[in-house]
Order: C-alpha cells, then structure tokens, then sequence
C-alpha cells in the first residue's frame, strides 16, 4: 500500500514553501507592484483629465466671448463701410444730378437760342413764301 515516506515529505515541504517565497520575491511582487503602480498612473489620469475638463471650458468660453466680439466688430464696421459708401454715392449722385442739370438748362437756353434764331429766319423768308404760296395759287 502507501507507505509515507517522512523524509521525502519534509524535503517536498521545504522545496513548496521555498517555490512559494522564491516566485513571491521574483513574480508576485513585481507583478503587485506593477498592477498599483498602473492603477495609480490611471487615476492620476481621470484626475487630470477632470482638472482638464475646468480648463477646456474655460478656453471654449472664452473662445466664444472672442468670437462674439469679433461678430460685433465685424458688424459695426460693416454698417460703417455701408454708410461710407452710402455717402460717397449719394454725393456722386448729387454731383451727377447737378452737372446734368447744368447740361440740362445750357441745353434748354441753346434750344431756346436756335428757335429765337429759326424763327427770325422764318420770319426774313415770309415774303418769299408768301409769293410762293400766292404763285402757287394762281396757278391752281
């Protein structure tokens, strides 16, 4: 049957529990050691990944109030180019109106010049339409 061996049973006792201490020093510890140190790193992480979050609304809030000012600026000196440009064109237009009115009234006096004249001219060739027309009847 069995027999124990008492000797071979404290020889496999010592070598157990000198594999147990040699794989605790060399395996088990360093492998601890490593889990803690991986759990801290990831904590340390999320903690700044938090303090980021702080931070990265901050930054978008003021990147909006930039933006903001900067629509503003853009619409006041948009409505400061309009008005400019509204300005410059309406004394372009009064210019234009003036210099045309200008051509306008030497127009009507050079019209009202050549009618004085065309009439006067009119009024020297009666005789001669008179007889013509007076010629013109006599023979009809």
């Amino acid at each position: 049957m069995l027999d124990i061996n008492p000797l071979l049973l404290g020889i496999t006792v010592i070598v157990f529990l000198t594999l147990i201490a040699v794989l605790n020093s060399w395996l088990y510890n360093p492998l601890f050691a490593f889990m803690n140190k991986r759990d801290a790193d990831i904590q340390k992480d999320l903690d700044e990944v938090g303090n980021n979050d702080g931070e990265i609304a901050a930054l978008t809030e003021q990147a909006e109030k930039i933006t903001m000012d900067a629509r503003l600026d853009a619409g006041s000196l948009r409505e400061k180019m309009i008005a400019e440009a509204k300005a410059d064109s309406d004394s372009k237009i009064e210019a234009k109106r003036s210099e045309l009115a200008k051509e306008y009234a030497e127009f009507e006096k050079n019209m009202a010049l050549e009618g004085e004249q065309l009439k006067n001219a009119l009024l020297s060739q009666m005789p001669l339409f008179k007889e013509a027309v007076k010629a013109k009847f006599s023979q009809i």
